[in-house]
């Protein structure tokens, strides 16, 4: 039984009904071609035939009792009922897109059952022009979206011939970390649990001469952090986010939207301003909550301030959670998309160089300041706080070459996220091949017609790319490049 760390613990300890903390993706399949009617349902016979073996990971079940200290630890599942996890669903006819979107809305807000491995596996059929997809969802305590996401496509291939492959359960991951561990996942009970302690312990001994200065610079450097906030125009620090319909406390039932744009369009963008992909996805969703929020009567007269999850660790550190957060200024209330665009530059710049050169411990201590609220949401009636930031949107790097499961295209691979009480909508975009998935995950009551969100960011895009063919032409006017030539990318 090996006892959970506190960063993957409060995921459990943080959730209610109103509060799922758990990650999904949703994936889009072209059915192969000469498939047969039954196609998808002998793949559901054939994954819970009990011929597929299933991971370690995918095994394990939170628990917490005397004999774990009152501490969360997960202790392996000897009997897992795997019809349970892998289920097989139909949708209506016709079977349009928008029925798809209202069954993973609702399947994404019911909660894990805590008695049993924290994952689920929806093969859904029926999908309009001959195409089936797949919900799966994981508990955020057993690993991260962006570790979910790339234990997933371990189980697909870029081989459209290849067959009789493994599903994400049962990919086994080895680790230095999980190598190292394997004693005490082995062991169980109280004694147990308190070997582990005293042996945790002993370790934090013989490492506190080398933290010891680490734990010095949190202080100084959150103290810089400040001081640079409030002397700089760039740098957002925590809590100046005005409040927005967005922050308000919400409930347990879900509504997704999901759309995919060409990576071509935003490289352009990129390429003709000086950006990075992920500054033009700011910029797109700052556009989009600019025209929702005045569709809505709810526009601030300050900017929203959106939370974007960084890596903290390097390489595959098994499971968990690795992330940390930093803050970036949406420049909102900027009427003019060239202006907002280079706002956003600016305040992504700044809240990335104020963590270069920094050392770890000192990172983790301004990525826990950034997501305070998170912990301040899963306190009762908190909600009603000021708080530190108004949205979490993400950008995860994806595959870049098409993939294939058991003979099917995966057309379009959606992530789903976690809204927190105080803030009701998530934005999450993933590239995958030549597209960029946007995925928006929010509160069913808080977040009226999520789906009008998709067409604010179509038209964000579009001004954007006016923005882009501005530039290129104002510089070719000045003699720097030919026009309709893209200028090079920083």
């Amino acid at each position: 039984m090996a006892t959970m760390s506190f960063r993957d613990s409060m995921f459990l300890l943080a959730e209610s009904r109103e509060r799922p903390t758990h990650v999904g993706s949703l994936m889009l399949f072209d059915r192969p071609e000469g498939a047969g009617e039954d196609y998808l349902g002998d793949l559901h016979r054939s994954l819970v035939s009990g011929d597929v073996g299933v991971a370690r990971d995918f095994r394990r079940r939170a628990v917490r009792s005397v004999t774990t200290l009152g501490q969360w630890a997960w202790a392996e599942e000897d009997d897992l009922d795997i019809e349970y996890h892998v289920r097989l669903s139909a949708l209506p006819r016709p079977g349009r897109i928008r029925e798809l979107l209202e069954l993973v809305s609702r399947l994404h807000g019911s909660l894990l059952d805590r008695h049993r491995p924290l994952w689920e596996f929806h093969l859904i059929e029926g999908v309009e022009g001959d195409r089936f997809a797949v919900y799966s969802k994981i508990h955020h305590a057993m690993m991260d979206g962006v570790t979910a996401m790339r234990h997933l496509q371990k189980a697909l291939s870029t081989d459209p011939d290849a067959r009789d492959m493994a599903p994400f359960w049962a990919v086994e991951r080895r680790t230095r970390r999980q190598a190292g561990s394997e004693q005490e996942q082995g062991a169980s009970g109280p004694l147990a649990a308190l070997g582990g302690a005293v042996q945790g312990g002993w370790h934090a001994v013989e490492s506190v001469a080398s933290t010891t200065a680490s734990a010095l610079a949190v202080g100084p450097a959150l103290a810089s952090t400040t001081l640079k906030g409030i002397t700089g125009h760039d740098l957002v620090l925590p809590f100046e986010a005005p409040p927005t319909m967005f922050n308000v406390p919400i409930t347990g039932a879900r509504r997704f939207a999901a759309e995919s744009w060409s990576l071509k369009r935003i490289q352009r963008v990129r390429e003709r301003t000086g950006s990075t992909i992920n500054d033009v996805v700011l910029a797109m969703c700052a556009g989009a909550l600019r025209s929702y929020l005045l569709d809505n009567d709810g526009l601030p007269d300050s900017q929203l301030v959106a939370a974007l999850p960084v890596a903290l660790g390097k390489g595959d550190q098994g499971g968990g959670n690795q992330l940390g957060a930093i803050l970036v200024g949406l420049a909102t209330e900027e009427p003019d998309p060239a202006e907002r665009l280079r706002r956003i530059q600016a305040s992504g710049r700044a809240a990335k160089d104020n963590l270069v050169d920094r050392d770890p411990m000192v990172t983790a201590a301004l990525s826990m300041a950034v997501a305070a609220p998170i912990g301040l949401g899963s306190l009762p009636g908190s909600s009603a706080l000021h708080q530190g930031f108004n949205l979490i949107i993400s950008n995860v790097p994806g595959p870049k070459d098409p993939l294939y499961w058991e003979g099917a295209r995966l057309g379009g691979i959606y992530p789903l996220s976690v809204p927190l009480d105080g803030q009701a909508l998530n934005i999450t975009a993933m590239s995958y091949a030549d597209h960029l998935e946007f995925g928006l995950t929010g509160c069913r009551r808080s977040v009226p017609r999520l789906q009008r969100l998709l067409t604010f960011l179509e038209e964000a895009l579009v001004e954007l790319e006016e923005v882009a063919d501005a530039a290129v032409e104002g510089e070719a006017e000045a003699g720097a490049v030919p026009a309709g030539e893209p200028t090079p990318a920083t």
